[in-house]
């Protein structure tokens, strides 16, 4: 029997961490006051000191534990349960509830109301000054 454990390679935790957040390394970099390169370094790294794993966590919005004891399987088991969980069924709405074509009509009249006053405020601007013209 064969046991196996669970990788804790803090790098790919803080790549995929910055990835959910829809960061760039780019973004972590400039943040952090380094290159892109360390970045990319850190994120092969199996581990990383308390001080920079620190610095990171906080830039990323999490704690140092939340890096350390991050857990993708964890994260796809809490949007499972709470998608398909049926008690919180009605807090999602699939389908809106109007008729998008029914706002689109509406936006375009009200555009074409604008347009409308647009159009006479700028009439009315040229026959006052024709006025004042005295033609």
């Amino acid at each position: 029997m064969t046991t196996t454990t669970k990788s804790n390679h803090i790098g790919r935790k803080i790549a995929r961490i910055r990835e959910l957040r829809g960061m760039k390394q780019e973004t972590l970099a400039e943040e952090l006051g380094i290159s892109q390169q360390s970045v990319s370094t850190i994120e092969k790294s199996e581990t990383l000191e308390d001080e920079k794993l620190e610095k990171v966590a906080k830039v990323l919005g999490v704690t140092k534990e939340g890096i350390e004891d991050f857990s993708e399987e964890a994260v796809f088991n809490i949007i499972g349960n709470t998608v398909t969980n049926h008690d919180n069924a009605s807090l999602f709405c699939y389908q809106p509830n109007f008729n998008p074509l029914d706002k689109l009509v509406e936006a375009y009249e009200e555009n074409k109301k604008l347009y409308e006053r647009l159009v006479q405020a700028e009439k009315d601007k040229v026959a006052y000054l024709e006025k004042l013209l005295g033609k």
